[in-house]
């Protein structure tokens, strides 16, 4: 390793340290930036170290949860493996989360990398990393001021693979956006799909980010919906269609509050409450089996598998059920919608809506959800919190839902939890997601301890 890498290294670590000494972060973006600052092929030599392969998940929604399973997936086999487990999926978080794994030597002991890459960053990320892997989950909007429309973030991510025209691509089939960038690309690639309809009427909505064939132009015809504009489609005018997948999941079942599903010969019983988790582990799964990766133990760990991810987490405070959502885009936001749709006792419910950077400062895409579905929800109260909580009261009221607004969403959960109908759900975006799952976990620890009366 050259002089200039270690040295990178070494600062890396040392800033790390220091932030997490000062108590002013979790220090997993910082020192990657001080690291590519001594070294800017930093990534590079860094990525050279993986022993086998190196994959990165890329796409709108799904692609953190996928990633962690890929994760405990090669780890169940006894594979040493680096991720940016925090999310951090720009460049200096993926820089980060190479640098600190190594050892005092300054050198990596890894078998695996699993990169989550924000596909924004992907055009910068995937020539530095060359993955031997690409999995691309989706394709939607998503922080309409930082990636504007979907065409500019499809092009981005054809940018970014077509510099990398060995790695080869695992990719959803049932969007005809990933699908088509497949095509176009010239990457190698596997697909995978599910044939079945299993997503209802409230997850389907009329969010569409493209029915139209990518080929000709015309309108595509949809034999039918998934989400979006994820189904079973083809184009009656060129003959462009959704394939039949390499890799699928069938005879997909819901009960007791999770799914069932069949995928290559085994039956899974896994802990997934949403369906769209039944694309995230067919995904890894598929990823798995391109990377001729071993896998014996996959049914076992997924049956195992936490889906929350922190950002799906149920709490118990007061007696009450508490559980956490993230929804960060109007694709997500309607299958959170569909998830409390499912539960029909009284609820009550906290949106939460913030307009950070993380979170994105425009908020129109909050009139793309069909908040309508609300109005059958057996939901006493709809309760508005964060700096844009009067945008979606007003969102609310041309639904003629009734709600209140609170800034203090501490005092309102521990009013609920008290004296509501002890079902409460808290759905928030991107920037309230930790600091209220900090906030949830310390109410419930503190009950636990004969704190809270």
């Amino acid at each position: 390793m050259k002089l200039r890498s270690k040295l990178a290294i070494k600062c890396a670590k040392t800033t790390s340290y220091l932030i997490k000494k000062l108590n002013r972060g979790s220090g997993v973006t910082l020192p990657g930036y001080v690291a590519r600052l001594i070294d800017p092929q930093i990534l590079s030599t860094m990525a050279s170290m993986v022993r086998e392969k190196t994959i990165v998940t890329m796409g709108t929604n799904g692609k953190t949860t996928t990633n962690s399973i890929l994760y405990h997936a090669l780890k169940a086999e006894g594979k040493s493996v680096i991720i940016n487990r925090t999310g951090a999926n720009m460049l200096n978080g993926i820089i980060s989360a190479f640098v600190l794994s190594t050892d005092r030597h300054g050198q990596l002991d890894a078998d695996y990398a699993c990169i989550e890459v924000d596909e924004i960053a992907s055009v910068g990320v995937l020539p530095q990393l060359k993955p031997d892997y690409a999995l691309l989950t989706n394709i939607s909007r998503d922080q309409l001021d930082r990636f504007g429309e979907v065409d500019i973030t499809y092009n981005k991510l054809k940018t970014a693979v077509t510099s990398v025209p060995d790695t080869k691509l695992i990719i959803n089939c049932d969007d005809i956006l990933s699908y088509a960038l497949a095509k176009e690309s010239q990457n190698p690639f596997v697909t995978y799909g599910i044939s079945e309809q299993i997503f209802d009427d409230i997850s389907r909505s009329e969010i569409r980010e493209s029915i139209f064939c990518r080929s000709c132009g015309k309108k595509l015809e949809y034999d039918f919906f998934h989400y979006g504009q994820l189904g079973i489609y083809h184009c009656p005018n060129c003959g462009f269609q959704r394939p039949e997948p390499d890799f699928t999941a069938s005879d997909i079942y819901f009960h007791d509050e999770v799914y069932d599903f069949d995928m290559d010969g085994m039956r899974i019983h896994s802990t997934a409450r949403s369906p769209y988790n039944i694309y995230n582990t067919l995904s890894a799964y598929a990823a798995l089996c391109a990377m001729d990766a071993d896998k014996p133990h996959f049914q076992e760990m997924i049956e195992n598998f936490d889906y929350g991810n922190n950002r799906e987490s149920i709490f118990t405070i007061h007696n009450a059920r508490v559980q956490l959502h993230l929804a960060k885009n109007p694709i997500g936001f309607q299958q959170k919608i569909s998830l409390v749709l499912k539960d029909p006792a009284p609820k009550d419910i906290i949106i939460q809506i913030n307009d950070t950077y993380q979170d994105g400062e425009d908020v129109s895409w909050l009139w793309d959800v069909d908040f309508q579905y609300l109005a059958d929800a057996n939901a006493a109260t709809i309760t508005t919190n964060g700096t844009r909580r009067y945008d979606m009261g007003l969102r609310l009221k041309y639904e003629d839902i009734p709600c209140e607004s609170t800034t203090d969403i501490e005092a309102t959960i521990e009013h609920l939890t008290k004296n509501g109908t002890k079902n409460l759900y808290v759905i928030v975006n991107y920037s309230g997601l930790y600091r209220t799952n900090h906030l949830l976990t310390s109410m419930q620890d503190q009950e636990k301890g004969g704190i809270l009366s």
